[in-house]
C-alpha cells in the first residue's frame, strides 16, 4: 500500500546517515507509525541493532507492530514485537520493538548504555506524556556521554518541529504529505449549541449520532471524555432504537486487549460498528472501517496541583491540535466526514496544543526515576518544557516522606528497591512495607486496585467508597451485598497486575493469620501519609468531614457507614474548588496510628491566646501532620510563653482592654506632650500614643502580666503606674515641670490642664484671669495654654493663645454682652488693673 510517508523515506534515511537525530513531521494518516520503521531496517549505521519505538499506549503498542508484521507477512514477536508491562511478544529474532513509554525509562535504569539498540524513535510524540518526555531527556545524556553512535528520531503530527528540532541539537527536519483522503468538517450552528460549558454531553452526541448513521455511510467514532459518557450515550443509543446491524463498541484503556483489539477488525459485511472512544483513539491507530468521526470536543484529564498535593480530575475542551488528530481518523483510509459539536468561532477559540503532561502531574514518579539515575536534579537535564519547580519540589518532598531519599535527596536502599518496582512510588512503598508485614499478596491488590479503574459498577455502587469492599469483590465476589456489581473484565485484569506485582517483590503469599479487614488501612497509609484524615465536628445530616493530614479539608459526598470512621486513609480524591471529595477509602483506628507512625507523631507544647475564651490556654499536644492526636493540660507553663501569649490577647482585643482611668489617659497625654515639647532633652522620652503603645507591647507591658492569663485578669493593673515607670526619676521630675497636672490662675483656683491633640487647654471663667497680661506657657516656656475663657454660668465665651491682644481687642465687647447677661457680676472696665475672683464679686465690692 502506498503511504504519503513514502516520498520522505530517501530524505529521511539519508539524514540519519549524517545525522544522530532527527524530526519527522506528518499529519494523521502519512503512514509514520508503520513505515519509518520498516525503511530503517536496512540502514547501514543500524547493523544488527534493535529499533525502539515508544507509542504512548498498549492498544497503540499492539496494533502497530501487528500492522507491522503484517506487511511482512510474519506473525508478531518475529521481526517486529511489542512490550507493555502486562504483554510482551519478542524474541531473538526481534528487529523492531515496539514499547510503551514506561519500557523504555525502565530498560533506561537498568541499560543505560542502551546495548543492542541502534535508535529510538518517540511516535506520536506531541502527546507530551511525562514518561515520552523524561525517556528522551535521558536518551540525550546517554548519547552525551555514553552512546555518541545512538541515534534519535521524534515524530510528531501537530508538534511544532522547530522546537524539537532545536533540543535535538538542530536537527534535520522532514515533512511528509498530509493523509491520503479528504475529510468534510461540519461545525454545530450557533443557534444548535448548547452550552460553552460542560453538561452531560451525552444527550448530543448520541443524537449526532443518529443523524451521521442516516446521511452518511461508513463506521463512526466517537469522541467522549470519559467512560461514563461513553456508557451514557451507549444506553441513550440503544433507547433511540438502532438497526440491527449496526454494533455498538466502547473504547476505553481499562477494555482488556482482546476487547479493545476487536474494535480495530472491520465489520462484518452489511454491518456496522459505533466506536465510542476516549481519546485513546486519537492517535496511532487505524480503526477499520471508520469514515465518520463525531467528535464531543471534551477531553478528561488529571491536573496536579502543588499546593494541595492533590490531583483534580478536569474536564476540559481539547486543543486545536487534538481536533486535527480526532478529525484525521476519518480519512485514513477513504474520504469521510468529521462532526464537530461546536461552532466555527468555539473552533477558532480553543488553544493551540495540549499543554504537556509535565507541567500539570504529580511529578513524583519523575522525581524518582531522576534521582536513581543519579542526576543532581531535573534542571541538569535537557527538557522541552522543565518541570515546574513547585511541583518536583513536593514531589521531592513526598520521596522523603516515603523513605525512597535521605536529608541530602539520595536514593536510600529502600528508594532503589521502590524505583525497581516501576510503579507509583506511593504504590511501591505500599508494596515493600506489605512484603516486611507478611501480607504481600494484601499489598498487591491495593497496588492493582488502586493502579486501575474502579471494579465496582452500578449507580448504587458509586457512593460507595470502601476500599476493603473491593478487596472483597477480587477475593469473594459471589459473597458481596446484593446489589453490589462488578466489572469482571477489570477484576481479570486487576487479579493479573496484582499477580504480575507479587512476582516482583518477591515476598510469596500472606502469612496464614495475618490478613484482617484493619490492614487495609495501614497499607494505604503507608502510601498515603499525607492523607490520613481524621473526622471533624459536623452536624447531623451533613455529609462527614475530614481533615487530612495534609492540612487540606475533604468529606464523603454521601452519607454512608465508612463515615462513622474517626480515621480514614483516602486514596483518591478530587481535589475540588473548596473541599476535597473522597473517592476511595480505608479506616484507621487511633491505635493503629499510635504503633505504626510512632516516629512520625511529633509532641509539642502549645501555649496560645484562646479568642472564644479569652484566655491563655496551655495544653501539651501531640501531632501527626496537620491532625491533633491528643491535648492535654500542662499544670505549670512557661511563664514568658504564657505573658506572650496574653499580649498576643491584648493584640487582638486592643488597647482599650487595659482598665484606663481618667487619670492613666491624663498621665499619656502629659507624656506625649512632653516628648513633643522637649526635644532637645538628654534623655528622649518615650512614646506613648496608642499606637506606639500597640506596636511596643512586648517592652512596656509584657513585664507586669505575671500572674495574669485571663481579660479579666487584665483590671487588676494599674495603668498610670505601668506608664510612669517607663520615665527615669529625673524625666519624672521634668514631666512635672514642663507638664503639670494644673495651673494656677490670678483669682488662686488650681486648675486642670487638658493635653489633647490641640496642645494644653484650660477652661477658666473670664472673672478669674483679671489681672492677667500675659497668655500661661508650659513646655519650658514653649508651648501657649490656649484658654477657653466662661461665662460665670460656665459657658465659654472666646477661646485664645493670645490673652493681651484680647484684652485690648475683644473683651470691650465681651463685657458689654456679659455685663447685659449678669449684671450683678463684676465687669471693670479696665481688666488688667481689676481684682480677679472666684466669686461674683470680689470681695467689698
Amino acid at each position: 500500500m502506498t503511504l504519503p510517508i513514502n516520498e520522505a523515506l530517501p530524505r529521511l534515511l539519508a539524514a540519519l546517515e549524517s545525522h544522530r537525530n532527527a524530526v519527522v513531521e506528518a499529519p494523521p494518516g502519512a503512514g509514520k507509525s508503520t513505515g519509518v520503521p520498516l525503511a530503517l531496517l536496512a540502514a547501514p549505521w543500524l547493523q544488527s541493532n534493535r529499533i525502539l519505538m515508544l507509542e504512548p499506549r498498549r492498544l497503540a503498542a499492539r496494533a502497530v507492530a501487528t500492522r507491522m508484521a503484517t506487511l511482512l507477512g510474519e506473525p508478531v514477536g518475529q521481526t517486529v514485537g511489542y512490550r507493555t508491562r502486562l504483554e510482551s511478544k519478542v524474541s531473538s529474532r526481534t528487529r523492531i520493538e515496539v514499547v510503551t513509554e514506561g519500557i523504555l525509562t525502565r530498560r533506561l535504569q537498568n541499560d543505560p548504555e542502551l546495548e543492542g539498540v541502534g535508535i529510538v524513535i518517540f511516535d506520536e510524540f506531541h502527546e507530551r506524556s511525562v514518561h515520552a518526555d523524561l525517556g528522551l531527556a535521558l536518551c540525550l545524556e546517554v548519547q552525551d556521554t555514553l552512546r555518541e553512535d545512538l541515534r534519535l528520531l521524534v515524530m510528531s503530527a501537530t508538534l511544532d518541529g522547530e522546537s524539537v528540532a532545536r533540543l535535538l541539537g538542530n536537527a534535520p527536519r522532514i515533512a511528509s504529505a498530509g493523509r491520503l483522503f479528504a475529510v468534510e468538517t461540519t461545525y454545530q450552528s450557533t443557534a444548535s449549541r448548547q452550552t460553552s460549558g460542560f453538561n452531560d454531553i451525552a444527550g448530543p452526541v448520541a443524537r449526532m449520532v443518529m443523524r451521521a448513521l442516516e446521511a452518511d455511510p461508513g463506521d463512526v467514532l466517537v469522541f467522549l471524555p470519559g467512560q461514563g459518557e461513553i456508557r451514557r450515550t451507549e444506553r441513550l443509543l440503544l433507547e433511540a432504537g438502532l438497526a440491527p446491524s449496526t454494533r455498538i463498541m466502547p473504547l476505553y484503556g481499562e477494555l482488556g486487549p482482546a476487547e479493545q483489539d476487536a474494535v480495530l477488525l472491520p465489520s462484518d459485511p452489511g454491518h456496522r460498528k459505533v466506536v465510542l472512544a476516549t481519546n485513546l483513539a486519537e492517535t496511532s491507530l487505524t480503526i477499520e472501517g471508520v469514515r465518520i468521526v463525531v467528535d464531543s470536543g471534551w477531553v478528561r484529564r488529571s491536573r496536579f496541583d502543588p499546593a494541595t498535593g492533590m490531583n483534580r480530575l478536569d474536564t476540559v475542551r481539547i486543543s486545536r491540535a487534538s481536533a486535527d488528530q480526532r478529525r484525521g481518523r476519518a480519512g485514513r483510509l477513504v474520504s469521510g466526514v468529521c462532526y464537530r459539536l461546536w461552532t466555527e468561532s468555539d473552533h477558532a477559540a480553543l488553544s493551540a496544543q495540549t499543554p504537556a503532561e509535565i507541567l500539570e502531574t504529580d511529578l513524583a514518579p519523575l522525581a524518582l526515576e531522576i534521582t536513581q539515575w543519579g542526576t543532581p536534579d531535573a534542571a541538569s537535564l535537557r527538557w522541552l518544557d522543565a518541570p515546574p519547580a513547585a511541583s518536583f519540589s513536593r514531589a521531592r518532598d513526598l520521596l522523603l516522606d516515603l523513605e525512597a531519599v535521605d536529608l541530602q535527596g539520595r536514593l536510600t536502599a529502600h528508594g532503589r528497591e521502590m524505583a525497581a518496582l516501576g510503579t507509583h512510588p506511593r504504590l511501591a512503598h505500599l508494596l515493600l512495607k506489605a512484603r516486611d508485614l507478611r501480607v504481600p499478596r494484601l499489598g498487591a491488590e491495593l497496588a492493582a486496585l488502586l493502579g486501575d479503574r474502579d471494579l465496582l459498577r452500578g449507580r448504587d455502587n458509586a457512593r460507595d467508597v470502601d476500599l476493603r469492599t473491593r478487596i472483597d469483590a477480587l477475593r469473594r465476589p459471589g459473597q458481596l451485598p446484593a446489589g453490589v456489581e462488578i466489572d469482571h473484565g477489570s477484576r481479570k485484569r486487576i487479579q493479573q497486575t496484582a499477580d504480575l506485582l507479587i512476582r516482583q517483590v518477591g515476598g510469596g503469599q500472606d502469612q496464614p493469620g495475618t490478613v484482617t479487614d484493619d490492614m487495609a488501612g495501614i497499607l494505604l497509609a503507608f502510601a498515603y501519609p499525607d492523607r490520613i484524615a481524621q473526622a471533624r465536628n459536623g452536624n447531623p445530616g451533613e455529609a462527614s468531614r475530614y481533615l487530612l493530614s495534609g492540612g487540606r479539608g475533604a468529606c464523603l459526598k454521601d452519607p454512608q457507614i465508612l463515615g462513622r470512621a474517626p480515621y480514614l486513609v483516602v486514596a483518591d480524591l478530587d481535589a475540588g474548588d473548596r473541599e476535597a471529595v473522597i473517592r476511595l477509602a480505608a479506616p484507621l483506628t487511633a491505635q493503629q496510628l499510635e504503633t505504626t507512625f510512632a516516629a512520625a507523631i511529633r509532641e509539642t507544647e502549645r501555649i496560645a491566646w484562646d479568642s472564644r475564651s479569652s484566655s491563655v490556654t496551655a495544653s501539651r499536644e501531640r501531632w501527626l501532620g496537620a491532625l491533633k492526636l491528643e491535648e492535654r493540660g500542662l499544670a505549670q507553663p512557661d511563664s514568658q510563653a504564657v505573658r506572650q501569649a496574653m499580649l498576643t490577647g491584648v493584640r487582638e482585643l486592643g488597647l482599650e482592654s487595659l482598665p484606663w482611668t481618667r487619670e492613666s489617659r491624663a498621665l499619656q497625654a502629659r507624656m506625649e506632650f512632653a516628648r513633643g515639647a522637649d526635644v532637645r532633652a538628654a534623655r528622649p522620652w518615650p512614646a506613648v500614643d496608642d499606637g506606639s503603645l500597640t506596636a511596643t507591647l512586648d517592652t512596656w507591658l509584657e513585664p507586669w502580666l505575671d500572674g495574669i492569663t485571663r481579660r479579666d485578669h487584665l483590671g487588676r493593673l494599674d495603668v498610670s503606674h505601668i506608664l510612669r515607670a517607663l520615665l527615669d526619676w529625673p524625666q519624672q521630675q521634668r514631666l512635672d515641670e514642663i507638664a503639670p497636672t494644673h495651673l494656677e490662675v490670678p483669682s488662686g483656683s488650681r486648675l486642670p490642664i487638658d493635653y489633647g491633640s490641640d496642645g494644653p487647654t484650660l477652661s477658666v471663667r473670664l472673672q478669674e484671669v483679671f489681672g492677667l497680661t500675659e497668655t500661661p506657657r508650659l513646655g519650658g516656656g514653649t508651648v501657649p495654654v490656649t484658654l477657653h475663657l466662661l461665662s460665670p454660668a460656665r459657658r465659654p465665651v472666646q477661646v485664645t493663645r493670645d490673652l493681651k491682644s484680647f484684652w485690648a481687642r475683644g473683651y470691650a465687647e465681651v463685657r458689654k454682652e456679659l455685663k447685659g447677661r449678669y449684671p450683678r457680676n463684676y465687669w471693670p472696665d479696665n481688666p488688667l488693673e481689676a481684682e480677679p475672683t472666684a466669686r461674683a464679686k470680689p470681695r467689698g465690692k
